[in-house]
């Protein structure tokens, strides 16, 4: 079954946010957009980048009713030990979710298996649990918070406005879409 319009499958995980550590599910996620960044490991190269790009663009995020969930299968008790020694990870004010068991990259068919670790993963959920947005990769390329923000906001307006769609590059406020057979060799 391909995962898009897929229901995120039940888990739980302990997550570190804000100086704490408590418990996410499936549930948490209910009555808003979510997204979740799953990436290798803490204390390495690219993921640092990534999740600070991250942290600089989260308000933005929040203004839209989205939260952002970093995933990787480390502990929630390493990713508070990243968080006190790194500038760019204290940064980070959303939910960093621990996977130590590696369900939840299993759920997300994202886990390198042989490795224990994730690959690149980048999922829009929107508020009745249902992904909406899935883009994996090799875990030597870097995610950009700013085109992430702009496919989430993609997603919220056909979400607001069944019918219509954004076409490439769409940003808030740009024309739109409507399919019909009148468009057909037009565009």
């Amino acid at each position: 079954m391909p995962i898009i319009n897929s229901q995120v499958k039940p888990f739980k995980a302990q997550a570190y946010h804000n100086g704490n550590f408590h418990t996410v599910t499936e549930e948490s996620l209910k009555g808003k957009w979510s997204v979740f960044v799953f990436y290798p490991a803490d204390f390495t190269f690219v993921c640092p980048t990534e999740l600070g790009d991250l942290a600089d663009r989260y308000e933005e995020f929040k203004k839209i009713g989205v939260e952002i969930y970093s995933v990787s299968t480390d502990t929630h008790f390493t990713h508070k030990a990243w968080h006190d020694t790194s500038d760019t990870i204290q940064k980070i004010k959303y939910p960093m979710l621990a996977d130590p068991t590696l369900a939840i990259s299993r759920n997300f068919d994202v886990l390198i298996e042989e490795e224990g670790l994730a690959l690149r993963g980048t999922f829009v959920i929107n508020p009745e649990g249902e992904i909406k947005l899935c883009e994996i990769h090799d875990n030597g390329i870097g995610r950009d918070a700013g085109e992430l923000l702009r496919k989430v906001q993609a997603a919220q307006y056909i979400a607001a406005h069944p019918g219509q769609v954004c076409p490439a590059k769409w940003t808030p406020g740009a024309e739109t879409l409507t399919p019909s057979l009148d468009l057909i060799g037009k565009i």
